[in-house]
């Protein structure tokens, strides 16, 4: 066979040209869908966010990536130890991430470097450090939780600020995806 047999000019009749309304409909039809998954995820199932701040240091650091479950706290109660993203509407700070300590109905206080839950020391294991200072007894509301940093030294929490409203429960930790050295799932 020529070469010549396969080389026709692109404005002869018998070599169809793409039309451009059909490049246009394929990218549509790919990236339409493509963008409405992403818009999902990240309104409704999870959300990249950057740890700001010491407080959760040794276990979180500055700049530290994680992606944060956005559903499974609207089905169930926060549980004792999870790390929940928090937003305190009348602070207007950034949201804040902290370490469930007291659900409702508990007792939380802390005295000689340690915290009591319901007149027991709580046996925190994620720490490298004493509790600083004193707190007297008190009881989490319903339909709250008490947060504590787990550097305890520079943590603004419940300490300060009180009890946390569900409602202002953004979503809880789920993985660290930055750096990678860190990567991996939350307990």
């Amino acid at each position: 066979m020529d070469y010549a047999e396969y080389s026709q000019p692109l404005d002869s009749p018998t070599v169809a040209r793409p039309s451009r309304i059909n490049w246009a409909e394929e990218l549509a039809r790919t990236l339409l869908p493509a963008i409405a998954i992403v818009l999902a995820v990240n309104v409704f199932l999870a959300q990249p966010r950057t740890v700001h701040g010491q407080s959760m240091e040794p276990n979180l650091h500055e700049n530290q990536r994680v992606i944060v479950d956005l559903i499974s706290l609207r089905f169930r109660q926060p549980r004792r130890g999870e790390i929940i993203i928090l937003d305190l509407p009348e602070r207007n700070s950034v949201p804040l991430i902290k370490r469930v300590v007291g659900l409702p109905g508990d007792t939380v206080e802390i005295k000689d470097g340690a915290v009591y839950l319901n007149s027991e020391k709580l046996d925190e294991p994620y720490l490298n450090q004493d509790t600083w200072g004193n707190m007297s007894a008190r009881v989490v509301p319903e339909n709250n939780v008490f947060v504590l940093g787990d550097n305890r030294a520079r943590s603004n929490d419940s300490r300060y600020f009180g009890m946390v409203p569900f409602e202002n429960i953004l979503g809880r930790a789920w993985l660290c995806y930055w750096p990678l050295s860190n990567a991996g799932l939350f307990n």
